[in-house]
């Protein structure tokens, strides 16, 4: 009778990637595991893997579109409305689906935002995630973190990603319009004396920061940080040109003019290269999304403050989880034709010839709502 069993599931998970593997118009609307088929699937530990053979297991999860800093390349330009809270994954919500992609074998979650946390019930939700057997992270501006250091310690928060594009004050209010330079330094000083990774995202534009390279570089002489410089991508309402892109080849440029380093060694799915410039107590790294993409190792998955799954930061389509989840429906077959379906590289929308781009041809969310 076991042995039926097993076959019945078999036989039902084989004809589910089958159907995920036609062309799209001969697709049913969302094939489905019979309901009694459901616990063992998730004991069966399904790998979600795409028609490239990439498996998914590191899943990024948006909390909220909210940000309490108004960055220019991330905030649209125009005037934007945050997404009211009924629409939002409440956070039984949020682990009722981490726990889906966990059964499915994702090993990794990072919390994301907008600013995660602004969000009134972050912690409880950084709690109820804690429990589950995958490394937990977030990114975040760095504006909130000396309000939950205590729930870093008690749920085991061992590395944390702080946005910071500007070692200056007053650049710092001109990029995000707001001033709190001082309160994000001191405390990414908390993270550290708390014995916590600290990277920091720098994004990278021609024009306003490139000359803060060295200094960002400086500050690992004595200070455990990773810097990791991230070239400039394209998004809704970010303003984004090719001329504002200053290359990973560039940055290195400009670092090999004061110092010299060396190449450490990248781990597996690494989206950063990842040097080190001797007698440093900290590390720096590029990202090279627009001109070297890393395309053929992601391993990514978003899932957005409104429970719409993005199979890739640039993908056009999204698929509502939060509504099936709602309605009592399965998502594992939603969760596996998302990613079956994805694209070779940038979301199936432009190349690493990103001087030849049109960013108002990309079909996407802005920043803030995505999740980084």
């Amino acid at each position: 009778m076991c042995i039926i069993f097993i076959w019945e599931v078999l036989f039902a998970w084989f004809r589910n990637i089958t159907l995920t593997a036609r062309p799209r118009a001969c697709l049913p609307a969302a094939p489905q595991f019979p309901t009694r088929f459901r616990p063992f699937l998730h004991n069966f530990r399904i790998m979600i893997k795409d028609q490239f053979n990439r498996v998914h297991d590191y899943l990024r999860i948006g909390l909220t579109d909210n940000c309490n800093l108004r960055c220019f390349y991330c905030m649209p330009e125009e005037e934007y409305a945050f997404t009211p809270a009924s629409r939002l994954m409440q956070a039984e919500e949020v682990l009722a689906l981490a726990k889906v992609f966990v059964g499915m074998g994702v090993k990794k979650i990072r919390l994301t935002g907008g600013e995660p946390l602004v969000r009134k019930d972050a912690g409880e939700i950084i709690r109820l995630l804690a429990q589950l057997p995958v490394s937990l992270t977030l990114t975040t501006n760095g504006t909130r973190l000396h309000q939950f250091m205590d729930v870093f310690r008690e749920t085991g928060i061992r590395s944390v990603n702080v946005s910071l594009d500007t070692l200056q004050p007053e650049k710092f209010l001109f990029i995000t319009r707001r001033d709190q330079f001082a309160l994000v330094y001191d405390n990414i000083r908390l993270l550290l004396q708390a014995g916590i990774h600290v990277k920091v995202n720098v994004v990278v534009m021609k024009g306003l920061n490139e000359q803060e390279i060295p200094d960002f570089i400086e500050w690992t002489k004595d200070t455990p940080v990773h810097i990791r410089f991230i070239e400039f991508m394209p998004f809704a309402g970010n303003r984004w040109t090719s001329n504002k892109v200053f290359t990973w080849q560039q940055m290195l440029q400009v670092i090999e003019e004061k110092y010299s380093y060396i190449r450490l060694k990248d781990e597996a799915h690494d989206t950063a290269k990842k040097y080190l410039v001797p007698g440093h107590a900290g590390t720096f790294a590029v990202i090279s999304t627009m001109s070297a993409p890393f395309c053929s190792t992601c391993n990514r998955m978003r899932l957005t403050a409104d429970g719409k799954l993005k199979n890739c930061l640039f993908s056009r389509e999204e698929t509502d989880l939060l509504t099936a989840l709602r309605s009592g429906q399965p998502v594992e077959p939603l969760i596996l034709q998302s990613i079956h379906k994805k694209a070779e590289a940038l979301g199936g929308q432009f190349n690493a010839d990103f001087e030849q781009l049109d960013a108002h041809t990309i079909q996407n969310r802005s920043m803030i709502t995505i999740g980084g």
